[in-house]
């Protein structure tokens, strides 16, 4: 059969009409009898061609329209007539299509693009006469991050983010070069779950930041058991150098947790080791309960053993307490949410300070004149169309064991998800 003739025949698949592109291949010029019909099922997806060409005068299989047809029909053509022609090529077909169909979708590539902007501000009390000196800073900050995900097989799929910051103030380094910041494999092995490779470790009272190793999780009647090991890269995102943070760059970090819903109450025990030069080792205990219809209550306790490496002694002793109300999801216009947090957190329960006092502490050097941290901070979100959220979060922190004053910073952001 020639593909003028198969031409005549798929005209009629019914495909809706829609705006027609031009057509792609050169060999059929504007105003052939079959150009309309070969620009529709082009742009569909259904035909191909070769190359730059249709290739109308060559001859095809009732296997290759076999094929023609079972795409059609995946558009949603009315195809009754064919695939009655074609049953017996169509169910041989069958799982080869489903094979094709998946791979087409191998490969995904999402992303989002956020823009924020920070002012942070600081007044501390410094030196043997305690002098007054204000410190300050703020920047706006476009960030992209883009996801590629590839299905390997049933079991496994590759996951990798490319990201680029763009800082635009004199506060602020200037960087645009775009990093391969996670690239990671997920997968089964039994009922073991398992990711590995440059992977994101968030804990979000505890760690915020990429890390070369592996996490491993299974559930064992109703109690999720995780285990991580990794290499700390904060580096590549948040910086971790700080001699005031227990967890730097190229320390290794390990973790093992277990998890357990008791009806509404949610629960979860973990230990914490940093294998680093004052070996810290920290025990967290985290309690949650919905208080009322949309207002969740989290408590977390923190118990550490580490001193800082100036030799200042550290609390043994720390808290969290958070309040939130309702939340924003990104694929639900006009849905918000309410959050407040009260921290109490000495050097030794802390993992990095520049991550977590969050936007406030890092700016005006807390993680340098203070035993950890304490303070508080009230945010919320609010999604203004679909895949478009908006954040506002004010902190005020302050250095925990010693004197010197409150870092307060106001923190906005816009994100757009494709």
């Amino acid at each position: 059969m020639k593909k003028s003739l198969m031409l005549a025949v798929t005209m009629a698949f019914g495909l809706s009409a829609t705006a027609m592109a031009a057509n792609p291949f050169a060999d059929v010029p504007n105003g052939h009898w079959a150009y309309d019909a070969i620009a529709k099922l082009a742009n569909a997806g259904i035909i191909d061609g070769y190359g730059t060409n249709f290739g109308g005068e060559k001859l095809m299989t009732r296997y290759e329209m076999a094929q023609i047809v079972a795409k059609a029909m995946a558009k949603g053509a009315n195809c009754d007539k064919l695939a009655a022609e074609f049953a017996d090529e169509l169910d041989n077909l069958g799982v080869r299509i489903t094979k094709l169909e998946k791979k087409a979708d191998n490969v995904k590539v999402t992303g989002n693009i956020r823009y924020s902007y920070r002012d942070a501000k600081g007044n501390f009390k410094t030196g043997p006469a305690k002098t007054k000196t204000q410190h300050g800073k703020g920047y706006n900050r476009l960030r992209s991050r883009f996801w590629v995900n590839g299905q390997v097989n049933d079991n496994w799929q590759y996951t990798g983010m490319l990201e680029q910051n763009r800082y635009m103030d004199t506060n602020s380094t200037t960087s645009d070069d775009i990093k391969l910041m996670r690239a990671w494999l997920t997968g089964r092995i039994g009922g073991l779950k398992v990711e590995a490779g440059r992977c994101y470790f968030l804990q979000m009272s505890m760690i915020d930041g990429e890390g070369d190793g592996i996490k491993a999780s299974y559930n064992f009647d109703g109690v999720n058991l995780t285990g991580w090991a990794m290499k700390n890269q904060a580096v590549l995102h948040h910086g971790g150098n700080s001699d005031f943070d227990p967890l730097r760059d190229e320390d290794r970090l390990y973790m093992l947790k277990a998890e357990k819903d008791w009806g509404k109450l949610n629960s979860y025990l973990a230990y914490w080791k940093v294998d680093c030069e004052n070996g810290t080792e920290i025990i967290d205990a985290c309690l949650g309960y919905p208080i009322a219809k949309d207002l969740q209550l989290t408590a977390e306790y923190f118990y550490g053993d580490g001193n800082r490496t100036d030799g200042v002694k550290s609390d043994k002793h720390g808290f969290e307490a958070k309040l939130a109300y309702k939340g924003a999801k990104a694929t639900k216009p006009g849905s918000w949410g309410l959050h407040t947090v009260y921290s109490d957190r000495p050097y030794s329960t802390v993992m990095s300070q520049s991550t977590f006092a969050g936007y406030a502490v890092e700016p005006v050097r807390l993680t340098t004149l203070g035993d950890g941290f304490k303070g508080w901070e009230i945010g919320g979100n609010y999604v203004f169309a679909k895949n478009i959220t908006g954040g506002l979060k004010y902190f005020d922190y302050q250095g925990h064991g010693q004197k010197y004053g409150h870092a307060r910073t106001m923190w906005s952001e816009m994100v757009f998800i494709f």
